[in-house]
C-alpha cells in the first residue's frame, strides 16, 4: 500500500474505519448528552416565557389561565406593539450585520449554526410569544438542540451520516422537552427530518426525547397543557363518522393554512423594511386582541377555548371569528419578518373548527363531549398542515393528555385529512389567492 493509499483512508470519514459497536457508542454517548442538554435548555425557555408574560402582561400563563383574559385591554395592545417592535430592531441588528442563522433542516443538511446569533435568535423567539406576538414557540428549543447536536458531533468527531443523525434527534428533543411530548419529538425526527425509520434511528429518537422530555421536566415542573376535562374514552359509529367528515373539512384548511404558512415565509420582510413591518404587525394584533385576548400567543388560549366550550350554537360565530382572524395574525407576523413556529397555532385553528363542526354534529348526536371533537379537529388540520401524520397526532394527545382509545377516531380523521392535503397541495402551489398581490407589491 503506497503513502498515498495511507492519507486517502485517514481522510475517510470515522464511521468508514472505526467498528460499528465503537460507532454506535459514541453516538448514543452524544445523543444521550446532547438530548438532556436540550431539555435542561427547553425548560429554561419555558421558564423565560413565563417571566416576560409576568414583565408584559402580570399573568403567568396554565391550565387555569391559557390566555391573558383577566389583563387591561390598553395592557394587552401595548405588550404586543413594544415586544415586536424591540424584537424588530434586534432581528434587524442580526440579519444584516452577522452571520445568519439557518432553518433546523439547513442545520440537519449541513448548515453550520453560529452560537451567540442562534442564542440570541431562539431568546427573541420565545420573547414575542410572551409579549403577545401570535406565533408558536416550539421553533426555538428545536433551534438550540441542532445547535447542541452540532457541537458534539465536533466535540465526538462524528462523521456526516451520524452528525446529520445527531442534529435532528438533538433538535427533536428540543420539542420533546418544551411540550413533554417523547413520541411527538420522536416522530419529528424520524417522520421530518431525518425521514427514516430503522432500529437505530428510531430507537435513538426515542431515548433522546424521552431524555430530554425528564430533564425538562426537572426545570420546569409538569403539567397537562390542554384541559379536556372528563372525557370519555369510548368510540361510537357516529364519532367515526364524525372524524372521516371532520377530516375532510380539516384536510381543505390545513392545506390553506400550509400554503398560506409558505407564501408568509417566503416573502417575509427584510432589510430596513422589518424595523416597520414587525410594529405594524404587533399593532395590528394589539388592537385586535383588545376585543379577542385568545388570540395573542401561541395559541393555547384559542384552543383551550375550543376543547371547554358549551354545546350551544350561540358560541360558533365566536369560534369562527377567532379561527379567521388566528389564522390572518399568524400569517401576518410570519410575513412581517418574525421567526417562529406554526405548530400551536395550527393546534388552536383545528380545535377551534373541530369544535365548530362537534357543537352542529351534537345537534343530532349526544354520545359524546366536545372536548373529543376539538381533539379530532385539532389533530386533523395539524397533520394536514404539516404533512407529518403521526407527529401531529402525538402532539395533540400528548399535550392534552387524552385517552389512548381516542387514537382510533383521531387516527380517522388524520387519515382522511393528510390525503385530502395532499391532493389539494399542487393545485395550491400553482395558484394562491395572494399571488397576484404579492407581485404587485414586489415592483
Amino acid at each position: 500500500m503506497t503513502q498515498a493509499d495511507n492519507d486517502t483512508r485517514a481522510d475517510m470519514p470515522a464511521e468508514n474505519t472505526e467498528t460499528g459497536t465503537h460507532r454506535v457508542t459514541r453516538l448514543t454517548t452524544a445523543v444521550a448528552i446532547a438530548s438532556a442538554l436540550a431539555g435542561v435548555a427547553a425548560g429554561l425557555l419555558t421558564l423565560m416565557l413565563y417571566g416576560v408574560e409576568h414583565v408584559f402582561l402580570g399573568y403567568v400563563e396554565g391550565v387555569s389561565a391559557p390566555g391573558p383574559f383577566a389583563v387591561p385591554a390598553w395592557r394587552r395592545a401595548v405588550s404586543v406593539f413594544v415586544g415586536l417592535s424591540v424584537a424588530a430592531v434586534i432581528w434587524w441588528l442580526l440579519r444584516t450585520r452577522t452571520t445568519k442563522v439557518p432553518s433546523v433542516k439547513q442545520a440537519v443538511g449541513g448548515s453550520r449554526m453560529p452560537a451567540w446569533q442562534t442564542v440570541v435568535h431562539v431568546m427573541l423567539q420565545i420573547f414575542i410569544v410572551g409579549s403577545g406576538a401570535s406565533i408558536g414557540r416550539e421553533v426555538a428549543p428545536r433551534e438550540l438542540g441542532a445547535l447542541l447536536g452540532q457541537r458534539f458531533a465536533g466535540l465526538t468527531r462524528l462523521g456526516k451520516r451520524d452528525t446529520r443523525t445527531l442534529v435532528a434527534i438533538a433538535a427533536a428533543a428540543g420539542l420533546a422537552g418544551v411540550y413533554n411530548a417523547p413520541l411527538a419529538g420522536t416522530f419529528f425526527a424520524t417522520e421530518i427530518l431525518l425521514r427514516e425509520i430503522s432500529l437505530e434511528t428510531v430507537a435513538l429518537a426515542f431515548g433522546g426525547s424521552a431524555l430530554a422530555a425528564w430533564t425538562a421536566s426537572l426545570v420546569k415542573g409538569t403539567h397537562t397543557f390542554y384541559d379536556l376535562g372528563q372525557v370519555s374514552a369510548l368510540f361510537t359509529p357516529d364519532l367515526i363518522a364524525f372524524a372521516l367528515i371532520a377530516g375532510a373539512v380539516c384536510g381543505v384548511c390545513g392545506a390553506l393554512f400550509r400554503r398560506g404558512s409558505a407564501w408568509a415565509e417566503s416573502h417575509k420582510s427584510t432589510g430596513v423594511t422589518l424595523l416597520w413591518t414587525m410594529p405594524l404587525a404587533g399593532a395590528l394584533t394589539g388592537v385586535v386582541a383588545i376585543w379577542l385576548p385568545q388570540l395573542m400567543g401561541n395559541g393555547r388560549a384559542l384552543g383551550q377555548l375550543g376543547f371547554s366550550s358549551a354545546v350551544e350554537l350561540s358560541v360558533i360565530p365566536g369560534l369562527l371569528i377567532g379561527f379567521v382572524a388566528k389564522a390572518i395574525l399568524t400569517l401576518l407576523t410570519i410575513r412581517s419578518g418574525a421567526s417562529g413556529g406554526v405548530l400551536q397555532p395550527g393546534i388552536a385553528l383545528g380545535a377551534s373548527l373541530g369544535a365548530i363542526l362537534g357543537v352542529l354534529w351534537m345537534t343530532c348526536f349526544h354520545t359524546n363531549m366536545l372536548a373529543v371533537y376539538a381533539l379530532i379537529g385539532a389533530c386533523a388540520l395539524l397533520s394536514a398542515s404539516q404533512q407529518a401524520p403521526l407527529m401531529a397526532t402525538c402532539l395533540v394527545m400528548e399535550l392534552a393528555a387524552a385517552p389512548v382509545n381516542l387514537f382510533v377516531p383521531a387516527g380517522c380523521a388524520v387519515a382522511v385529512s393528510a390525503l385530502v392535503c395532499k391532493v389539494l397541495m399542487p393545485h395550491l402551489d400553482a395558484w394562491h389567492p395572494l399571488a397576484g398581490f404579492a407581485v404587485r407589491v414586489h415592483r
